[in-house]
């Protein structure tokens, strides 16, 4: 019996061997002196070079570069502008591409571009206390060290800014469009196009080798406008370990909702040549979505130079049944600057 009551005594010790040698030896309370604590204090201006973002847009995916300015006047406002667009049509500008590929009418194919300019007014923007998680890093942990442990946090009172903002700002967005498809998922055919004579646009095309169907591509612009809010939260902190390397927490993070409006939008009439003789067909019956709306997040750093990101979902004012998106991009690098050049000097 006394055999048996040794196998899992031996267990338990064996297990709280492994333990014991497991334990982190760096693992003790760390000290440390706060460099500054100013979430008030950040560059003015952020410069984001955008080499790659990416668009599930159901009207069209695209992927492509862009570029982003943000401007912040003192506690009272910032100010927003961008500019979006794909690489080509091959990468990647998918209704445009598959347009120039399989597009039975004349109308031209068009690049996707978007423009953005907007204000965010501060409503509230003020600074209460609150705690950042650093990691603590050695130089001695560089390579696998690192890489195979779980990295140590300490948390640091801190200084956190918070800004509700209202936001309002325009839009301008242009692109290529399959309208067989917008056809089909209203219940319309290209019948329902209707030339300044009252005919319908054909169904099909026939040549020697047959009939086939014919495929209808135009393009849609839509200039319009949002209003919204938004929250943003400042970290500005820097605090030096006595054992580690030094800590920072500067990240400045948004999240927003807006409503979108687009009072202009348009699609290109369709132009079509059979047998030598070109036609216009109105594209009045294709329904469109003036109204939708969008939530996103985005996060930059209070440096120099950095990096940063952003992300939004919504339903952006186009076809209808063509709105939905969702959208990732990634800025690198972001430039950062006070804007203030001045320096003091004085007489001899």
């Amino acid at each position: 019996m006394n055999r048996y009551l040794l196998i899992p005594v031996a267990l338990l010790l064996g297990t709280g061997v492994l333990f014991a040698q497991g334990e982190r030896k760096d693992m003790t309370a760390v000290t440390y002196e706060e460099i500054y604590d100013e979430p008030y204090s950040i560059n003015k201006l952020f410069v984001h070079f955008q080499p790659l973002y990416g668009e599930l847009f159901a009207t069209n995916v695209n992927a492509g570069f862009g570029l982003e300015a943000t401007y912040y006047m003192r506690d009272k406002a910032h100010f927003k502008g961008m500019f979006r667009k794909t690489y080509s049509a091959g990468f990647y500008d998918f209704t445009r591409d598959l347009a120039r590929k399989t597009s039975d009418v004349d109308n031209r194919t068009e690049v996707f571009n978007y423009f953005e300019l907007g204000a965010t007014y501060h409503f509230r923007d003020f600074e209460q206390s609150s705690k950042t998680k650093m990691f603590l890093y050695k130089k001695s942990y560089k390579g696998n060290t690192w890489a195979a442990r779980v990295p140590l946090n300490a948390e640091i009172p801190c200084k956190v800014r918070t800004i509700y903002g209202g936001r309002i700002g325009g839009t301008f967005w242009d692109s290529s469009v399959d309208l067989s498809r917008a056809l089909e998922k209203q219940g319309l055919t290209n019948e329902d196009l209707k030339d300044f004579e009252g005919n319908g646009l054909p169904s099909t095309w026939s040549d020697v080798n047959g009939t086939y169907d014919l495929d209808v591509f135009s393009n849609i612009s839509s200039m319009g406008g949002y209003v919204g809010g938004s929250i943003t939260w400042i970290r500005n902190v820097a605090v030096n370990f006595d054992k580690f390397e030094e800590g920072i927490d500067d990240l400045i993070l948004t999240v927003y909702a807006d409503i979108l409006l687009a009072p202009a939008l348009e699609i290109d009439n369709v132009v079509y040549t059979n047998a030598g003789n070109t036609r216009i067909y109105s594209v009045d019956p294709v329904k469109v979505q003036k109204f939708g709306g969008r939530v996103g997040v985005e996060g930059k750093f209070n440096r120099t130079l950095s990096w940063a990101y952003g992300g939004e979902v919504g339903y952006r004012p186009s076809v209808k049944g063509g709105g939905f998106y969702a959208l990732l991009k990634i800025s690198l690098p972001v430039f950062g600057t006070q804007l203030n050049y001045k320096v003091e000097s004085f007489g001899k």
